[in-house]
């Protein structure tokens, strides 16, 4: 800051130089300087110290840091929900967690139960001093672990289905990337009821195809924190949302033309349909043999 000062920085000696030729005639027989020329050094003095410092300006920044920091009161359900990547979950409704029976057979999933409970509901620990850096940072992963897990079994419920509906409405999930399903909106659902197993997915209502969520972030979220019901059941739910199956049919062609069935471009094809054929014709014929079976008894 003392270099900035105004009594020892060199402005005023130069302007007692440009001062020297103030409305005097040039020796070499220019014109003589016009007093708009000639810059007023406690000007440039008045300028400069009305800009601020760096110094100043850091610690202007770091008081608007510290205003925002404390007005952050929200839960941490909320600051979980509000994370980039997290967009796909719903804020679950804290007397939802606060009884016991919605949480029954998950503390011998999450380490750390109840350390992690009392995070997510926003409860002072008081042994949160007797813990090491390394179990703190388990205790923040478990309670993230734990509210997955619970909001599994919370959208599953009328009031957890509503606030999924909320945002299956906005495409908070995504589109189906299926032409011709015309942006179908997507809702996600998981391969497996068991964390760290598989990530999460989208199913698409339309064409009942399963895709990777669009998002990177999105798609590292465990798929046990959505289930493997949540899609099927909102949709048995509310008929009324269940959307019409496309009608067109992509068709492959060459030139113009389409590909013949017995080639070999549709061999696997062939080979899945026939499997599917040989299936379905062995249950036909076991549900005629138990109806026979049954009408000979009689």
């Amino acid at each position: 800051p003392s270099a900035h000062t105004p009594g020892v920085r060199g402005g005023s000696g130069g302007g007692a130089s440009k001062g020297g030729h103030h409305g005097g005639v040039d020796p070499r027989g220019r014109d003589p300087l016009m007093p708009g020329d000639i810059e007023d050094p406690e000007e440039e003095e008045d300028e400069e110290e009305d800009t601020p410092s760096e110094e100043e300006e850091e610690e202007e920044e770091e008081d608007s840091s510290e205003i925002s920091a404390s007005d952050e009161d929200g839960s941490w359900i909320a600051w979980f929900c509000g994370l980039r990547g997290n967009e796909f979950f719903c804020e679950v409704d804290e007397d939802y967690i606060q009884d016991d029976f919605n949480l029954t057979g998950l503390n011998g999933l999450v380490p750390y139960y109840d350390y992690a409970l009392d995070m997510v509901l926003d409860v002072e620990m008081p042994m949160e001093d007797s813990l090491t850096e390394e179990q703190q940072e388990i205790v923040e992963s478990a309670a993230e672990m734990l509210y997955g897990l619970i909001h599994a079994r919370y959208i599953v419920t009328n009031r957890g289905m509503h606030a999924m509906y909320e945002k299956y409405r906005s495409a908070s999930f995504g589109r189906c990337p299926h032409v011709f399903c015309q942006g179908q909106p997507v809702l996600p659902v998981g391969l497996s009821d068991l964390p760290r197993n598989y990530t999460v997915n989208v199913f698409c209502p339309r064409c009942h195809g399963l895709f990777f969520p669009k998002s990177t972030r999105q798609a590292n979220i465990d798929g046990a924190y959505f289930g493997t019901t949540f899609p099927h059941l909102y949709l048995m739910t509310h008929p009324e949302m269940i959307p019409v199956r496309p009608s067109q049919q992509y068709v492959p062609r060459v030139y113009g033309f389409k590909i013949n069935q017995s080639s070999l471009y549709f061999r696997n094809h062939e080979d899945d349909a026939l499997m599917t054929n040989t299936d379905s014709r062995r249950n036909s014929r076991a549900s005629r043999s138990r109806q026979g079976g049954g009408g000979g008894r009689r």
